[in-house]
């Protein structure tokens, strides 16, 4: 591909960043409380799809930045990129209040303070920027799949639903800066709060980029299939990244009331997947990997499959501390309201199972799906969330389920339900395993070992 314009690139920053910042204004004049994070994670998704070829489809100074100090994207147009943005999301701010003949001011909501507010922001922006970097911009990614848009669009499901009770979900120099402009008669001050934090949010991202992706950077031994073979080490920061955005994003839904929980966590799961299954496989689940370690097949070794069930534990244990920062201490128990135990057991078991054997079918098989398996993993908690979330809560994770109890321990909680929820888990986890074994006895035949697309490190 030639390169782009100086006028295609600018002109197409300006357009992406306009309707997605005219989209977030008119869902909140016209008030759509349920599908509005939706509504904003499709036009980005859509615009970057559109766009990407012309510009890369940045919209937000902190992806810029993050970029750029990745060498994604050279340094003197950083600063073009940027003034670009943010000159249309003040348009956008403005356009939506002239047409609305109504404004919206960007402030913590009730209840939080800045700093908690900015914690969120950075978090998110973290986040967004490092599955950027991870799936469209990557070695192994970058130019070499169709889901990039998908991964990085829903990471605003993710967020929004679940930090937009603390901070009102902005993720973007450029859309905080179009919401308080066009409200500037009642203040203009949080948007150079939440830009700050915004930016220390892009440059996390990069700084753990280059730590999950040395290849990009370094030269590293590659397998035969000419895919990288990270360290251990690399792999574990992997699955503590990915398991802590999930626990948290647990967390965050369910103290804030989000109205699509189970969406919102599931997204989290996918874009996370998406940006890091290359990397560790990407199991943010000791149910998970127990499944992979039992399917056989040396998709993880007995050694390595312990290593990262400890590291997501303890990622959940973080994760579950820092909602409840977040959220002025508070907690919630892992237990039952109206159902028994018994029933608890059973359909956390039962859905659990689900999701370890599709991630068995779907990330593990010979002939895996390539570009599928990560919404794919990612509904089976959409699944489960909405069949089961009235008995057991639907945690289908140990981490989420030992985190969630560790952190309730602070307000004189109970810890031991956890146990319960671990041990369903695990079982169905292995439950799991034997039936793929059942199912599919050709994964299990003895000829030349064939690894999945993207590594031998399988999900």
């Amino acid at each position: 591909m030639g390169e782009r314009s100086p006028a295609a690139r600018y002109v197409a920053e300006f357009v992406g960043t306009f309707m997605l910042v005219f989209t977030i204004g008119c869902n909140v004049l016209t008030g759509q409380p349920v599908w509005g994070a939706v509504s904003i994670a499709c036009i980005l998704t859509v615009m970057i799809y559109a766009l990407g070829k012309s510009s890369g489809a940045h919209f937000n100074p902190a992806v810029s930045l993050s970029l750029a100090l990745c060498n994604k994207l050279e340094k003197k147009e950083l600063c073009v990129y940027m003034g670009v943005q943010l000159a249309a999301g003040t348009c956008a701010g403005l356009a939506y209040s002239f047409l609305f003949e109504n404004m919206f001011n960007l402030e913590p909501t009730p209840g939080h303070s800045w700093i908690q507010a900015g914690a969120a922001e950075t978090i998110y922006t973290f986040m967004l920027c490092f599955v950027v970097l991870n799936v469209a911009a990557s070695n192994v990614h970058g130019g070499n799949n169709e889901f990039y848009g998908l991964a990085i669009g829903f990471v605003i499901v993710a967020g929004a639903y679940g930090a937009g009770s603390i901070s009102m979900g902005c993720f973007n120099p450029a859309v905080a800066a179009g919401i308080d402009v066009s409200s500037a008669s009642v203040g203009l001050k949080y948007c150079f709060v939440y830009a700050a934090f915004e930016f220390t949010g892009a440059v996390l991202a990069a700084a753990l980029y280059r730590v999950v992706r040395p290849d990009d950077f370094d030269e590293i031994p590659h397998d035969h299939n000419k895919m990288p073979i990270y360290p251990d080490g690399v792999k574990m920061v992997s699955e503590f990244i990915g398991t802590y955005i999930l626990v948290l994003t647990v967390g965050l839904n369910v103290l804030g009331g989000s109205p699509a929980g189970a969406f919102s966590i599931a997204a989290a799961l996918m874009c996370m997947i998406y940006a890091l299954g290359t990397v560790s496989g990407a199991h943010f689940n000791p149910a998970v990997t127990l499944a992979i370690m039992c399917s056989g097949r040396n998709k993880c070794s007995a050694e390595e499959g312990i290593k990262f069930m400890i590291v997501q534990v303890a990622a959940g244990i973080c994760a579950a501390f820092t909602y409840s920062a977040l959220e002025n201490g508070k907690t919630f128990e892992l237990k039952p309201e109206h159902s028994t135990w018994t029933q608890v057991f059973v359909v956390e078991m039962i859905f659990t199972f689900v999701l370890a054997f599709v991630v068995l079918s779907v990330a593990t098989a010979k002939k895996s799906l390539a570009e599928y398996f990560g919404f794919a993993i990612a509904m089976c908690v959409t699944v489960g969330g909405f069949a089961i979330g009235k008995v057991s809560g639907g945690a289908l994770n140990p981490a989420v389920a030992i985190g969630i109890s560790s952190s309730h321990l602070l307000n004189s909680g109970d810890g031991w339900p956890c146990l319960i929820y671990t041990l369903a888990e695990l079982v169905g986890g292995g439950l799991a395993a034997v039936v793929f074994q059942l199912t599919q006895p050709s994964e299990f035949e003895k000829e030349q070992e064939q690894e999945v697309w993207y590594g031998s490190t399988a999900l």
